[in-house]
């Protein structure tokens, strides 16, 4: 096998434009691409440097708003963007301490659910 890396991760989302709001404006991800090809309009977006991006896909191609769960998402500094977060009017709950690391619940506005977490320690 020469897999490397996730590359694209689809998002059902019920309304594109509110959806990348979110995206953008409260979780600081970058528009890598908007476009509306035929019927179908591509909305794609990534956090800042990342080597996978998400495609935030329109209800009416097939996907149920809501239904992605148990995506991680790392970050650095847990608290501080739980609080950003908390701010913009993202719902969050924790951060929880747990053996593997601490972690955080972060919904979108459609209901798709991310868990927000520290690195593993190393020795876990």
């Amino acid at each position: 096998m020469n897999i490397t890396h996730a590359r694209l991760v689809t998002l059902p989302v019920a309304d594109q434009d509110l959806a990348k709001d979110f995206y953008v404006g409260a979780l600081g991800f970058d528009v890598l691409v908007d476009r509306q090809m035929g019927p179908v309009r591509w909305l794609q977006v990534a956090p800042k440097g990342a080597q996978t991006s998400f495609a935030l896909s329109a209800a009416d191609q097939g996907l149920t708003p809501g239904s992605a769960r148990g995506i991680i998402l790392e970050t650095a500094d847990l608290d501080a963007d739980c609080a950003q977060l908390a701010k913009a009017g993202a719902a969050i709950e924790g951060p929880t301490d747990l053996p593997w690391g601490r972690q955080a619940i972060l919904t979108d506005p459609d209901g798709n659910s991310f868990v927000l977490s520290t690195p593993a320690p190393a020795d876990f």
